[in-house]
């Protein structure tokens, strides 16, 4: 990180930007504050490539585009930006920038999660994306068991909360009308 990044402890959206543009590693910024992106474990990008291409599958039909762990989200009623592991955007697709490297407008978003980010992921983010008007949907992967949890939004205040274990069961992604195939999802995953 440059000299700027070692002299303050609070920065600006705008600055986390021109910093996070080039830096080594990503960050997350959360209302002033940049926090380093640990690296992922096998079992997690494993995961992470398998659920991108089932999204992939999911809407080659559709309007619809999908995004990696290297597209940002904003989040601006809590002045956040961060890098959920996938998101689908459709119809009209909306960036924050010129650059197209944040996006405003998902209906999907993905997490999948590690001892180190679960807490974060499950009640914190979860509390982030509920004020996203876009998001119609929050599914978190478990990456130390074949779990997967899915929160659908119904209403302003009501989510309809899903959970479905083990590798024969599969999980019906309704903003996708797509059932994910939790044996496809956790292929080539070694369970520790």
């Amino acid at each position: 990180m440059n000299q700027l990044a070692a002299q303050q402890n609070y920065y600006t959206k705008e600055e986390y930007l021109l910093l996070e543009e080039s830096a080594e590693y990503k960050s997350e910024y959360y209302d002033g504050e940049i926090f380093a992106m640990a690296g992922g474990t096998r079992n997690h990008s494993a995961i992470c490539l398998n659920v991108n291409w089932s999204i992939r599958e999911a809407i080659s039909n559709k309007d619809c585009v999908g995004f990696d762990s290297n597209m940002k989200l904003d989040i601006p009623t809590h002045n956040i930006v961060v890098y959920p592991d996938a998101m689908v955007a459709c119809s009209k697709v909306e960036f924050l920038d010129d650059k197209e490297t944040i996006l405003k407008n998902p209906l999907l978003v993905i997490e999948v999660l590690s001892p180190s980010t679960e807490h974060v992921d499950r009640i914190k983010k979860f509390i982030y994306y509920q004020n996203v008007p876009s998001i119609q949907e929050y599914v978190m992967i478990s990456q130390s068991e074949p779990k997967i949890e899915a929160y659908y939004k119904q209403s302003e205040r009501n989510w309809l909360y899903t959970v479905v274990k083990g590798l024969e069961e599969a999980i019906y992604i309704k903003t996708l009308e797509y059932k994910f195939e939790l044996k496809e999802l956790y292929q080539k995953v070694r369970w520790l």
